[in-house]
C-alpha cells in the first residue's frame, strides 16, 4: 500500500512516497522535489559480520543519464564508473547516517540513491541526503534518526533553502547542513569570505528545516514502518574482560600517552598491548574482544586528559597550534609550490598553470561544462608509516580535495582577469590530523610562489571537541589521536575577512549551533595565527610568472571573425601554433588568448592573428594583390581575407581600352580604399593612390611596366 507525506522546504513541496516501488528492500522511498526525483533504496543482511571491528555500511549515489534526457559520452554510451559529484554525495549522505548506528550493530547495510528525474534547476544531492533518512527510518533496521538534510544559500542578504541552481550561481554561500530535531550532525560549505556569525546564522536557519522534514519522516515512518528488528545495543560486550584491561593497562596507558612523537607514542602502545595480550593468556581468541577493550581504556585516558587537565597528549594546551614552518619555490621547475609543515603533518603543494586546452570536461545531469580550476589531493601510505597498494585516489582523497578545492576557489581571481587553467597537488608527506587544512595552506603559499593573483591568503584548521555531559572542551589544531577519540572534526578555512569552507561531521548524537559558534570564534583565532605564520614566508603574491610558466597576451576580435582566424577544420589556428609554437584560446565572445613561455613568439603569434582580422580603413593606402579580372575591373586582394573592386575607371589616370593592358592576376597593386558601403562592398582606387603616395608607385608589379 503507498503512503506519502510532503513538506514546504524553500517555498517548494517536498513529497516522500514508499510502498509503490523497489518494496522487495527493507526499506525505499521516492523523494520528490519540483521536477527532480531520487529513488533511494535501503537492505541490510539479516546475519551480522563475524571478526570486524567497524560498521560496514556502504552508501552510493548514482545519476542516470536519462534523468536529464541525456545519452552518455564515451564509447560503451552507457554509465560507468561513479564520477566525482557522485563520489562527493556518496560521503555527504554517509557522514550524517553512519553515527547514528548502535555501536554494536555489524551487520552490513546497503543504501543506494539513483536520481531518476533531474529538472536543472533542484540539486538531487539533499534530496538523496533526506531519502536515505527516511528509507531507513521506515525500514525497521537499528537506526536513531531520522535525520533532515538541506541546502542554505546566501542570495541578496537573505538566507535561502534548497537555493535553485541560478540562485546558487549568485549566491556568497553554499552550505549543506544534517540534522536530527535535536541537534546538528554535519556541516559541509563553501563561502566567499563569509563572517563567522552568519555561518551560524545560516546553520541556525538551516537546521530549523531539518528539524521539518525529521518530523515528516516519522509520519512516514507511523503510516508504513516495518516493525522494529529485534536488537540489544549491549550484546556481544565483555564487562569482565574490559574491567581486567583497564586494571592492567590504565596506569601504564597514562604514560605511554605522554610521549609526543606519533611514531615513538604508536610502538610504546602496541608493546602495552602485547604485555596485556600476554597478561590475559595469549589465547587468540581474545585478541580482537582485547584490543577492543584496550582502545576503551585508552580513548577514556585522552578524554580524561583533557577535560579534567586541559591537557592534550601532545602536551599543548586546548587552544594551543602546533609548530609551523613553510616555504616557497621549493621545487625549481614547478610554476609554483610550497612546502607546509604543522606539527606531524606535511604537505608539498606545486602548481601548474595551463591553457583553455588543459581545462577539465564534465558531464552530469545539466550537459557539458568546463573546469579551469583543479586541486588534486594524494595521501600515499608512507605519510603514516605504512604498507599498502599504491592505487589512485579514493573517496577520502576525492572528498579532502574538493574541501581545499573550495577554500582557495573563493579568493582565485576570474578567468577574465587571469585566463590560466590552474592545477594544484598536493602530496601529504607525513600525517599526524588536518591534512586536508595543511593543503589549504600549501595551496595559498604555492599559488602566491606561482603568481597568481589571489585575492587574499588562505589558511585551514581543524577543530575537534571532547564533550561528557555538560563538560565540554573545544581543541584547536586536532592531530590524529583527538580525531579517532574525539567527538568532532570540525575544519574551517578562510581568510581574514571571513570563512571560505567548512567541515563538520559528529561521531555524537549532535551539537548545538551555540556550541559550533563558539567552536567557529576559537577557530576563527587560530586561523589568524596561522595566516600570520605564512606571511612570514611570503607576503602577497609574486609580480612575475615563474620564467618557466606560459606567458599570455589577450586580443579581442569581432566574433564575425572568428572563423577566419581557425579555419575551415581548423587549418588556420593549427599552423598559427605549428609556425610559432604558441597556444592559442579562442572564446566565443572573440577574445583571443596566446598563451607561451617566450615573449618574442607570442608577439608573432599576435601579429598574425591580427594581421587575418585586420579590418579595412576608408582613405587608407594598401598594396594588394590582384584576384580576379573581369570585364568592368579587377578584386584585389587588400588584407588576407578582405577584397575590394578596382574598377576599370580607377585604374589609370587616362582611359585605359582593357584591364589585361595594365594588371595580371597576382601582380601587387597599390590601392586606396574610397569607399565600404552599408553591406561591407569595398570600392577601390588605383589612380588616387599613386597620386597622393608616388614614391610608393616603384612597390608595383605589373605585367606592363
Amino acid at each position: 500500500m503507498a503512503h506519502s507525506t510532503a513538506v514546504e522546504i524553500g517555498g517548494k513541496t517536498l513529497t516522500l512516497e514508499t510502498g509503490r516501488v523497489a518494496r522487495q528492500a527493507d526499506g525505499a522511498v521516492i523523494v520528490r522535489y519540483g521536477g527532480t526525483v531520487v529513488l533511494t533504496t535501503v537492505v541490510a543482511t539479516r546475519a551480522p559480520l563475524e571478526g570486524v571491528d567497524f560498521f560496514p555500511l556502504t552508501v552510493d549515489y548514482r545519476e542516470r543519464a536519462y534523468a536529464g534526457g541525456r545519452i552518455p559520452g564515451g564509447f560503451f554510451k552507457r554509465e560507468g564508473r561513479p564520477v566525482e559529484k557522485e563520489i562527493l554525495t556518496s560521503r555527504l549522505i554517509d557522514r550524517p547516517l553512519r553515527p547514528l548506528f548502535p555501536t554494536a550493530f555489524k551487520h552490513e547495510v546497503q543504501v543506494l540513491d539513483l536520481v531518476i528525474s533531474g529538472d536543472q534547476e533542484n540539486d538531487p544531492d539533499v534530496l538523496a541526503m533526506v531519502g536515505s533518512s527516511a528509507a531507513l527510518v521506515i525500514s525497521g533496521i537499528p537506526f536513531n534518526g531520522p535525520v533532515g538534510a538541506v541546502r542554505v544559500g546566501l542570495v541578496d542578504g537573505r538566507l535561502v533553502a534548497n537555493p535553485t541552481e541560478a540562485q546558487r550561481a549568485v549566491s556568497a554561500l553554499d552550505l549543506v547542513i544534517a540534522g536530527t530535531e535535536e541537534a546538528v550532525l554535519m556541516v559541509e560549505a563553501g563561502a566567499k569570505e563569509v563572517p563567522e556569525e552568519m555561518m551560524v546564522r545560516a546553520i541556525a536557519f538551516g537546521h530549523e528545516q531539518c528539524r521539518v522534514l525529521a518530523k515528516a519522516q516519522k509520519e512516514l515512518r507511523a503510516a508504513a514502518g516495518k516493525p522494529a528488528w529485534p536488537f540489544d545495543p549491549h550484546a556481544g560486550g565483555n564487562v569482565a574482560l574490559e574491567a581486567r584491561v583497564r586494571e592492567l593497562a590504565a596506569a601504564k596507558i597514562a604514560q605511554a600517552l605522554a610521549i609526543h612523537e606519533k611514531q615513538a607514542r604508536a610502538q610504546a602502545m602496541n608493546q602495552l598491548f602485547e604485555e596485556v595480550f600476554q597478561a590475559l593468556g595469549a589465547d587468540s581468541a581474545i585478541k580482537g574482544p582485547g584490543r577492543e577493550a584496550f582502545e576503551k581504556v585508552e580513548k577514556a585516558e585522552v578524554r580524561r586528559m583533557v577535560l579534567d587537565k586541559g591537557v592534550r597528549v601532545d602536551g599543548r594546551g586546548l587552544a594551543d597550534t602546533r609548530p609551523i614552518t613553510s616555504e616557497v619555490g621549493y621545487l625549481p621547475r614547478a610554476h609554483g609550490s610550497a612546502l607546509f609543515t604543522r606539527g606531524e603533518t606535511q604537505a608539498l603543494v606545486a602548481v601548474t598553470l595551463g591553457t583553455k586546452q588543459d581545462e577539465q570536461k564534465i558531464e552530469d545531469l545539466t550537459g557539458e561544462f568546463y573546469r579551469h580550476f583543479m586541486l588534486h589531493y594524494n595521501f600515499p601510505s608512507f605519510s603514516v608509516g605504512e604498507v599498502r597498494r599504491f592505487a589512485g585516489p579514493g573517496r577520502r582523497e576525492i572528498g579532502h580535495g574538493a574541501l581545499a578545492e573550495r577554500a582557495v576557489e573563493a579568493v582565485l581571481p576570474t578567468k577574465e582577469a587571469f585566463p590560466y587553467t590552474i592545477r594544484v597537488v598536493s602530496d601529504i608527506l607525513e600525517s599526524n590530523g588536518s591534512s586536508s587544512m595543511a593543503t589549504v595552506c600549501g595551496a595559498s603559499l604555492s599559488l602566491m610562489d606561482a603568481g597568481v593573483p589571489l585575492r587574499a591568503p588562505v589558511a585551514g584548521i581543524a577543530m575537534g571537541l571532547v564533550k561528557e555531559g555538560d563538560r565540554v572542551a573545544i581543541l584547536t589544531d586536532i592531530m590524529g589521536t583527538e580525531d579517532h577519540y574525539g567527538d568532532m572534526d570540525f575544519k574551517v578555512a578562510g581568510t581574514e575577512a571571513g570563512v571560505t569552507a567548512l567541515q563538520m561531521d559528529i561521531k555524537i548524537v549532535g551539537v548545538s549551533t551555540e556550541l559550533m559558534g563558539r567552536a567557529l570564534a576559537q577557530a576563527r583565532e587560530a586561523r589568524l595565527h596561522v595566516l600570520a605564520k605564512m606571511r612570514e614566508t611570503i607576503e602577497k603574491p609574486r609580480p612575475e610568472l615563474s620564467p618557466h610558466a606560459p606567458r599570455f597576451v589577450t586580443i579581442k576580435i569581432r566574433p564575425e571573425k572568428i572563423r577566419e582566424v581557425i579555419g575551415p577544420g581548423g587549418k588556420v589556428i593549427r599552423g598559427i601554433q605549428e609556425q610559432t609554437g604558441v597556444k592559442i584560446d579562442v572564446e566565443d565572445d572573440g577574445r583571443v588568448t596566446v598563451f607561451s613561455a617566450d615573449n618574442s613568439s607570442v608577439q608573432k603569434a599576435v601579429a598574425i592573428i591580427q594581421d587575418i582580422v585586420r579590418e579595412v580603413e576608408v582613405d587608407r593606402i594598401y598594396v594588394g594583390k590582384v584576384k580576379k579580372i573581369v570585364e568592368f575591373g579587377a578584386f584585389v586582394e587588400v588584407i588576407p581575407g578582405t577584397e575590394g573592386l578596382l574598377h576599370i575607371s580607377q585604374i589609370a589616370e587616362t582611359r585605359i581600352r582593357a584591364v589585361t593592358d595594365v594588371l595580371a592576376e597576382g601582380d601587387e597593386v597599390l590601392v586606396k580604399v574610397i569607399e565600404v558601403d552599408p553591406s561591407g562592398k569595398i570600392r577601390l582606387s588605383r589612380k588616387t593612390a599613386l597620386r597622393e603616395q608616388p614614391a610608393l608607385a616603384d612597390r608595383e608589379k605589373r605585367k606592363n611596366p
